[in-house]
């Protein structure tokens, strides 16, 4: 009989005149893998940092079993500014010691790339205070796994990490011994991980058996049962489950519910796109030249990215663009925006880029345009359009477009600076849609969005006819929303993945084990080369000179910012800043890249 580790007795947290969690109680035992999901704000961080201790509840008690061995990544680490990353991940451990030890060369490598750190100035020894938020997660991840714990609490474990680095964690927490509960967004790495699954709603927590896809179930189940859900929601669940069914050829979990009941419930729910009919309206919205790339060369200051590519974005076309982290896929889709921009006028670093006359693109970036954070959420998307044009027919409201995307009648009403991230993110593509466009170009639209939202988006994208671009390390977004996926796999070439992500993933360990096998190994205790004095001082001096120009940067944008949110009525001024503060940003990326080359050498 398992052991039982935790116990959450009758336990509830108020936080204002919202009670967040009223009365619940659960169980942890050893060999549990919980996965916890629920909208964002429904108190998912607070019922895993009370059942971790890490904060008190109102009302009811949380007891561990002794001696647990507990570890948890929150989402701000605890980490020292001052420290290195050895110390921190390593402590004093000798080389050959740590070296030697086969848990913590997997864990470095599946988190960083190497055991030197690639991509950190100086790999081990780098002191963490200039480090990225990003960066410092994955340190913080880092000394969390090398640990033994019994039990393993994490909240957005994959933030800030790509495509390989997900799969590697989904792998590393399967095989190891330790229970584990986790907060996450990504269901593809939910499916891979979990058992059982906790479900925040309305200060309750239902508990479900298996991992997400029995969980779409088994709520879709509940809910039609029960009959007791709003018939909206229940057609997302059941088009979900249809999905989960019959999409995603190449994905390799299998689902432990019953077959027979999941095909009777869905036997009436058409597939999620009608492609032909999509690709035919989109058609007669763009004509049938969209994006055609001939001979295109990418760059970022000297970087070369893309090399004599040749592609084309045809109408309806809905692509997944995946690849290592530098590779240049947001370049690329830069270089296209401004294509677009200008109307052929900017064009890439070599090659030609044609743009189709009728096209109307949207560009959701990984920044969040700044809004004035006075206006309310209607106000902010009334400013756009007052309704919009969905295709087929179907016509939304701006106020039933944002129930849509989570925004309740009483939401509406917030000032935008009293949102959260995950809100204004919602807002941002809200605005775009809103807009009109028939070409989308989405950023990492997933971030800080919770999985209702995006089963809602999901939904709103299954009927939008147009050509779209994805990029995102959530698989399963990628999956549920494209057609095709191509990988820039660092290269400088673009390619087409028959297979999708699987075989991407697949011809990045093929890379690396070729990479492996040419390397030389190096002789036992024999240092790495060292860079010559003068040659480290020029790069130190050029590394403090693209600092200083980087800070200049920070103060121009935070400049823009400020003006954007004071003409933020006059959409000529407004879209004349906003055109300078992405020049602004695309000059931070090369200045970003070179620091990081020689940051290297230095």
């Amino acid at each position: 009989m398992a052991v039982n580790l935790v116990n959450v007795e009758n336990v509830s947290k108020v936080y204002g005149t919202r009670a967040l969690l009223d009365g619940v109680s659960l169980g942890v035992s050893e060999g549990d893998r919980i996965g916890v999901v629920g909208r964002n704000g429904d108190g998912k961080t607070t019922l895993i940092r009370m059942l971790a201790k890490v904060e008190e509840a109102d009302t009811g008690r949380v007891t561990h079993s002794g001696g647990l061995r507990l570890g948890v990544l929150t989402q701000h680490d605890s980490l020292d500014p001052e420290a290195t990353v050895r110390h921190e991940v390593i402590r004093d451990m000798a080389d050959h010691e740590w070296a030697g030890n086969a848990k913590i060369r997997d864990v470095l490598t599946g988190l960083f790339g190497g055991l030197d750190l690639p991509g950190f100035p100086q790999g081990l020894d780098t002191v963490i205070a200039p480090l990225s938020g990003g960066e410092r997660r994955r340190i913080a991840l880092a000394k969390l796994l090398i640990e033994d714990q019994d039990l393993i609490v994490l909240d957005e474990p994959t933030n800030h990490l790509d495509v390989e680095g997900i799969s590697w964690l989904a792998q590393h927490l399967r095989e190891r011994r330790s229970a584990l509960v986790c907060v996450t967004h990504d269901r593809w790495f939910l499916d891979q991980v979990c058992t059982r699954m906790w479900d925040v709603q309305k200060g309750d927590v239902f508990e479900y058996e298996g991992g997400y896809s029995d969980y779409v179930f088994a709520r879709a189940e509940r809910e039609r049962i029960a009959a007791t859900e709003e018939v909206k929601r229940q057609n997302l669940v059941r088009k979900e489950l249809a999905w989960l069914r019959r999409g995603a050829p190449a994905r390799t979990s299998k689902p432990r519910f019953r077959v027979e009941a999941a095909n009777e419930l869905i036997k009436d729910v058409p597939p999620p796109r009608d492609t032909s009919e999509l690709m035919k309206f989109a058609s007669s919205r763009l004509g049938k030249t969209v994006f055609d790339l001939e001979d295109v060369t990418v760059q970022a200051g000297p970087k070369l990215l893309l090399k004599h590519v040749t592609w084309q974005l045809g109408p309806g076309d809905r692509i997944g663009l995946v690849g290592v982290n530098g590779a240049g896929k947001t370049s690329l889709l830069r270089a296209m925006e401004q294509a677009a921009r200008t109307e052929g006028e900017t064009q890439p670093a070599g090659g030609r880029i044609a743009v189709g006359k009728t096209v109307k693109l949207a560009y959701l970036s990984q920044e969040v345009a700044e809004l004035n954070p006075a206006t309310r959420v209607l106000e902010a998307v009334q400013q756009v359009r007052e309704r919009v044009d969905l295709g087929k027919g179907r016509e939304m409201t701006a106020g039933q477009l944002c129930e849509t995307f989570g925004f309740s009648k009483e939401k509406q009403w917030t000032p935008v600076g009293d949102l959260s991230g995950g809100e204004r993110r919602r807002l941002q593509l809200l605005r775009l849609l809103m807009d009109e466009p028939n070409v989308l170009f989405l950023d990492e639209p997933t971030n800080d969005l919770d999985i209702e939202t995006l089963t809602q988006l999901e939904d709103l994208l299954d009927g939008w006819p147009g050509s779209m671009i994805v990029i995102s390390h959530d698989r399963f977004f990628v999956e549920r929303t494209t057609d095709r996926v191509f990988a820039l796999l660092g290269d400088a070439t673009l390619r087409m993945l028959p297979r999708g992500i699987d075989e991407y993933l697949e011809r990045r360990h093929r890379m690396e084990a070729q990479v492996a096998a040419a390397a030389p190994a190096p002789a036992a205790g024999k240092a790495v080369p060292e860079k010559s004095a003068a040659d480290l001082r020029a790069a130190k001096k050029e590394l403090q000179k693209i600092e200083r120009q980087l800070d200049k940067l920070s103060e121009r944008e935070t400049k823009l910012h400020a003006q954007i949110a004071e003409h933020a009525t006059d959409f000529g001024k407004v879209a004349e800043l906003d055109a300078e503060l992405r020049d602004l940003a695309g000059q931070r990326d090369e200045l970003e890249l070179r620091w990081l080359e020689l940051a290297e050498d230095a």
